[in-house]
């Protein structure tokens, strides 16, 4: 233990001296460095704004690096560059890069520099487990350090409601700007999906006509798959005997239990979709979603399709892991906390009051979607990052 704590300190040495070398080096002004989850996918609010760059900001005027823990099958994606986290050129191109954006704490090895603009997109529009300094007593003492000296970095932080707004001025350790624009990663709900709905199909060999029911659950702490116990038979009966058609099932495990996934034992309409990078996709195309205690089921509330939440250890979960936010019973998403309940709350399940208590819900914390967060965001930062740098530019060539 004593070699490996040695060896990581040496390393971190290492990284340190090659920043500051390179935060000696000259910033690129449009350039933009972005990661997700720490470099672990292409997805999240990081890969909308993104893109939405690439589909409306032509002839490379904004030069977009993504770090990625794993290059491979990456190159693909088109109009980006791409890094490996923790490589020499990792370090070059994130302390010469202008903008910073990702959606979680940034660590010491960000060390930011007076002229760089960092933006915190964090990684939910609004949630159900309590974050941050609302849960500081469950989190250890080395991550609130650093998510306290990354507030401190942070330029700005994104928003998708009042409520959220409210949360993290309270919570997140953070006095600077918020926008309150919606959540970039949600704007896919307002766009035409059926293009990119017909290629999912196919790359998973799902026939185009099936039904799909999203099952997403979150993590617990010992990353245990008994919880995840969905009778997945009673389900697709009961979904057919209420809502008609033939279902299929995707199962998407957190990120966290990629590894673990195949410990599940899936049947024939069964899908483990657990190493499918991006969730917004799937819900997209979704027409149910089940899910626990993950923020998800917020953001799907944008499409007003159905949402059920299994959470067979929910007295347990408030004890052991975090506390919610919400009552669950008071969330107008169904709540079932047996394989049984479940199949009955699925069979009893009104859609039109289902669809008056989102709307009431999505009233009362004041949601800012309207599919156009990424578009925003950008317009804010050419203004704020590159229009007054070409003014002082234009101001100092009119003095000469």
């Amino acid at each position: 233990m004593l070699l490996i704590n040695w060896v990581q300190f040496i390393k971190r040495m290492i990284a340190l001296a090659i920043i500051h070398v390179f935060n000696c080096f000259p910033i690129k002004a449009n350039k933009i460095f972005i990661f997700s989850y720490y470099g672990n996918q292409y997805g999240c609010n990081p890969k909308y704004i993104s893109e939405y760059i690439l589909k409306n900001y032509p002839n490379k005027q904004f030069d977009i690096v993504w770090s990625f823990n794993d290059i491979r099958n990456k190159h693909q994606i088109n109009g980006i560059r791409i890094t490996k986290t923790m490589s020499l050129r990792y370090f070059y191109e994130l302390c010469t890069s202008k903008v910073i954006v990702t959606n979680f704490r940034t660590t010491d090895l960000f060390i930011k520099r007076k002229s760089q603009y960092y933006i915190q997109t964090w990684h939910s529009s609004l949630r159900l487990k309590k974050i941050e300094k609302d849960a500081e007593s469950s989190l250890s003492n080395e991550y609130i350090r650093m998510a306290k000296r990354d507030s401190q970095k942070c330029d700005l932080l994104l928003s998708g409601c009042k409520l959220s707004t409210e949360i993290f001025k309270r919570a997140f350790w953070y006095k600077g700007d918020i926008i309150e624009l919606g959540t970039p990663r949600n704007d896919i709900f307002f766009q035409d999906i059926s293009v990119l709905k017909r290629k999912i199909l196919n790359d998973l060999n799902i026939p185009f006509d099936a039904k799909l029911v999203l099952y997403a659950p979150t993590f617990r702490k010992d990353e245990s798959l008994d919880v995840y116990d969905i009778n997945y038979e009673i389900v697709s009966k009961k979904l057919k005997e209420k809502f008609g058609g033939e279902w299929v099932i995707l199962v998407k495990l957190h990120p966290h239990l990629i590894a673990k996934s195949n410990q599940l034992t899936f049947t024939q309409n069964v899908i483990d979709a657990t190493a499918f990078d991006d969730i917004q996709e799937l819900l997209s195309i979704s027409d149910i979603l089940i899910s626990d205690y993950s923020s998800l089921m917020f953001d799907f509330a944008i499409t007003q399709r159905p949402c059920f939440l299994y959470v067979p250890d929910l007295k347990n979960y408030i004890k052991t892991e975090r506390d919610l936010y919400f009552d669950i019973q008071a969330l107008p998403f169904i709540s079932a906390y047996s394989n049984k309940d479940l199949g009955d709350k699925i069979e009893a399940f009104d859609y039109e009051k289902y669809k008056k208590d989102l709307t009431k819900f999505l009233e009362r914390i004041g949601s800012f979607e309207d599919g156009k967060a990424s578009g925003k965001l950008l317009k804010h930062i050419d203004e704020v990052c590159f229009k007054q740098k070409r003014r002082r530019k234009n101001y100092a060539t009119e003095a000469i």
